[in-house]
Order: C-alpha cells, then sequence, then structure tokens
C-alpha cells in the first residue's frame, strides 16, 4: 500500500511508485523536431542517445537501431496526423528495481509528442531580455554535457526568470563562467568572431550547437572557436544567441544596460532554413 495525495491505496494503482526515472532521474532522453515525416539530424539525435546511455551504463536493445528509434517517434506523430510539422520526446528509463544500485539495466522508454506551428524556423524580432542565473551552478562533467531528466537547476532557473520578467537566465558552471542558456546553447558574436563554450565547461552537447558550428564555418569572414566566455565578455558582444532543436535560433537583445544586434542570426538563421529545404 502507498500514500497518494492523502489517500491510501494499493501500490498497483499508480505506476509511478518504482519507477526509477521519477524516483532517482534514472533516466535519459532526447527531443526532436519532425518536418514533412522526417526526424531533423537523425543521426545526431540517435547517436547522442546511445552515447548517453552507455555513459549511464543502460543496457541497449539490440533491436534498438535507428531505424528502430525513428520508427517509434513517427509512429506516434503520425497516429495524431502531426507529422508534419511536430516535436516529439522520447524518455528512456531503467525499469524498476533497486534502491541507488539497481537489480538490472535493461530499459524502457516512453514517446510524447505535440504539434508545430511552423516548419521552418523563425524569430521574432523584439526584446528578448536575459541575466545571469547565480543560485546554482553546472559542473563540469561529462553528466552535465548528456540529457538527463535530473533538470531541477534548470526548473528553478525558469522560476528565477519568470520571477524577474526575464526572457530566459544564462547559467554559470563552477568556474563563474557562461555556459549556456535554461534551455539551449549559447553563441557569442564579437566582431568577426563567433564564440560557443566548449563542451568541457559543461554545456550540452546540443544537435542544434553542432550544426551552427558548422554552417558558421561556411561564412568566409567569420572565425568560429569554443572557447570559454566570461560574463565581463557579455558586455562586449555585438550579438548573443541561443539555439536549440526547437526553436532554431532566440537572439538576445538586451542583458542588463547592453542591448544587441540580430543581423548574423538573421544570416546564420536563413542558412538554417536553406539547408533544411533541402534535406526535408
Amino acid at each position: 500500500m502507498i500514500n497518494f495525495n492523502g489517500t491510501i491505496i494499493t501500490q498497483d494503482s499508480n505506476i509511478l511508485t518504482q519507477n526509477r526515472g521519477f524516483l532517482y532521474g534514472d533516466a535519459v532522453f532526447e527531443t526532436v523536431k519532425i518536418v514533412n515525416s522526417k526526424v531533423l539530424y537523425l543521426e545526431d539525435h540517435y547517436f547522442r542517445l546511445m552515447a548517453s546511455m552507455r555513459v549511464v551504463r543502460m543496457e541497449i536493445p539490440m533491436n534498438f537501431t535507428m531505424e528502430y528509434f525513428e520508427e517509434q517517434l513517427l509512429s506516434l506523430t503520425d497516429k495524431l496526423s502531426i507529422s508534419n510539422s511536430a516535436r516529439a520526446r522520447i524518455t528512456v528509463y531503467r525499469n524498476d528495481g533497486g534502491y541507488y544500485l539497481p537489480t538490472n539495466n535493461t530499459i524502457s522508454f516512453l514517446v510524447h509528442a505535440s504539434a508545430i506551428e511552423t516548419v521552418s524556423y523563425s524569430f521574432e524580432e523584439k526584446e528578448y531580455e536575459v541575466d545571469l542565473f547565480k543560485d546554482f551552478y553546472i559542473t563540469k562533467q561529462l553528466l552535465s554535457s548528456i540529457k538527463t531528466t535530473n533538470r531541477i537547476l534548470n526548473v528553478t532557473a525558469s522560476i528565477f526568470a519568470n520571477e524577474n520578467a526575464l526572457d530566459n537566465c544564462l547559467l554559470l558552471n563552477d568556474s563563474k563562467n557562461i555556459v549556456e542558456a535554461i534551455q539551449g546553447n549559447l553563441f557569442m558574436l564579437s566582431g568577426n568572431k563567433l564564440i560557443t563554450p566548449p563542451v568541457s565547461e559543461g554545456c550540452l552537447n546540443g544537435v542544434m550547437r553542432k550544426q551552427i558550428l558548422k554552417l558558421a564555418k561556411t561564412i568566409a569572414e567569420i572565425e568560429v572557436v569554443e572557447e570559454v566566455i566570461s560574463p565581463f565578455e557579455l558586455q562586449k558582444a555585438d550579438e548573443l544567441f541561443i539555439t536549440n532543436v526547437i526553436k532554431g535560433i532566440q537572439p538576445i537583445t538586451k542583458y542588463r544596460k547592453k542591448t544587441f544586434g540580430v543581423n548574423f542570426s538573421k544570416e546564420i538563421l536563413t542558412k538554417l532554413n536553406e539547408e533544411i529545404v533541402a534535406v526535408v
């Protein structure tokens, strides 16, 4: 028996009772964008998920191929009739049993999806203000670079942003350097130099981050580097923008008293959409 919200019920009545993702954050996930029944950046998402599962020592089933991964995502969006433009999340969790030490490393997964209004990436040209979140810090370690369900820092930072009328927050690592935004990687343009923190600083090894690095390197006058970004450097930047696979690119227009342009963000967004059109 268990007590659920003040009512004594049988343990079998609540599937979360033994779920390790719920009890211990023992789960990893991927969120993908689907356009015209194609999973964008399928290989990158699949191999990142496999790498994440290996890092936390989950047992990868023999049938969990890239084709199977894609099929499971599309089977749901097809059933919902949203495969033209959708976001889907697959959460992989270790099966029930044990306390901190699991009784086995086998896995189960859950997929859920919702429609997205626009197929192409875009952003509204309006004020988008951020500030630093200093209450808690990201550690510079491998676990910080993968998507686990332990996102309490991001949740708390989101609440802080909402309470302070901010659109987002920039997260710091234990060396007090900028790592990323609440829900995406950070890029900074200073002159002709495009900078993003290296994964070794604790940022997520983002799928869209990889695409932006690749596209930016095709622009002749732009030098692309992975370097540490200190909070002091934000005040000297020409542009700041956030990237993730659902939104694409989100320019930051204001950080404290500093305002930023969006010209480079527009240029790289155009290249991103052209690449997607060519694929789908």
